[in-house]
């Protein structure tokens, strides 16, 4: 006899879904241990190897960039110039400091004008606008990264920069994944919450009080405090700024070079507005020898 409707076994709802990170874990963090290994080797062994791999970061973002750009806008902005004067520029921001890295750029975006001239003139105003803006936005930037290394105590200023950005990463996701309920721009990266941006400034002020108190010569820790806030602000403004783009772009990465991160691109998206920041913080916290 068959049970009646209002005796039937109600079948139990599935359990709610697992957040789930979206790549591949194993691989991200082999990605990210290899390449901590490299720049912590050349950091401490010789400084120049150093300079090295930001130039190669820069040449390499600047492709994937310029790419990008084209593939999916149209623009062609031109990639030898922005390649060797990005080059040229974090090299002249090491050895000649600020004054050489603003002329770098000055001549960059100047050959970026002059190479786009040897094209048909159509979409040149396009063409050299987002040229130039790619100067800025990558080797530019990053020659701030070349000028910490200069100091007596470059080295540490420098794994300073990269830790506090780190933690200040990993306390956005770790706090955002757990207790994130508060979206912080939905329109530009739904991801991000107002809870993950408090995680990021408390795990990045920490950080930040150990690093100038036991890094940085001359540093104090309350000093650490106001370069942890300030380094969770500009990185989380430079995460939001790179997905401003790939959403106008309508990509997900701007690459596929680091399985599990994606391109250089997407690594360096915090890396490259918070350098300014924790290069003008240091030179006024304990000068820039």
């Amino acid at each position: 006899m068959p049970t009646p409707p209002s005796q039937a076994p109600q079948a139990s709802s599935p359990p709610p879904p697992k957040k789930r990170a979206g790549r591949d874990l194993r691989a991200a963090i082999g990605v990210g241990v290899g390449l901590g290994a490299v720049i912590f080797a050349s950091l401490f062994i010789v400084k120049a190897v150093f300079v090295g791999v930001i130039a190669v970061a820069v040449v390499v973002g600047l492709w994937e960039l310029t790419s990008r750009l084209q593939e999916r806008k149209g623009i062609k902005a031109p990639l030898v110039p922005l390649a060797l004067g990005g080059a040229a520029m974090v090299i002249a921001g090491y050895v000649r400091g600020a004054e050489g890295a603003w002329v770098a750029m000055a001549l960059t975006a100047l050959a970026v004008l002059v190479w786009r001239m040897t094209e048909p003139p159509e979409d040149y105003l396009k063409d050299v606008t987002a040229g130039v803006f790619a100067a800025f936005y990558v080797p530019f930037l990053a020659t701030f990264v070349a000028m910490m290394l200069t100091a007596d105590d470059g080295p540490q200023r420098v794994v300073t920069f990269l830790v506090l950005t780190v933690v200040s990463d990993t306390g956005a996701y770790a706090v955002g994944w757990r207790f994130g309920k508060h979206k912080l721009a939905p329109r530009i990266s739904p991801g991000k919450t107002r809870e993950g941006l408090f995680g990021a400034v408390a795990f990045a002020m920490a950080a930040g009080a150990l690093c100038m108190q036991f890094l940085i010569d001359g540093g104090s820790w309350w000093q650490g405090l106001i370069l942890g806030l300030a380094v969770a602000v500009s990185a989380t403004l430079g995460d939001l700024g790179e997905s401003m783009i790939k959403r106008d772009l309508g990509i997900k990465d701007m690459g596929t070079l680091l399985p599990g991160h994606g391109g250089i691109m997407d690594r360096l998206d915090s890396l490259l507005p918070t350098a300014p920041v924790v290069w003008l913080l240091l030179a006024a916290f304990v000068g820039t020898g």
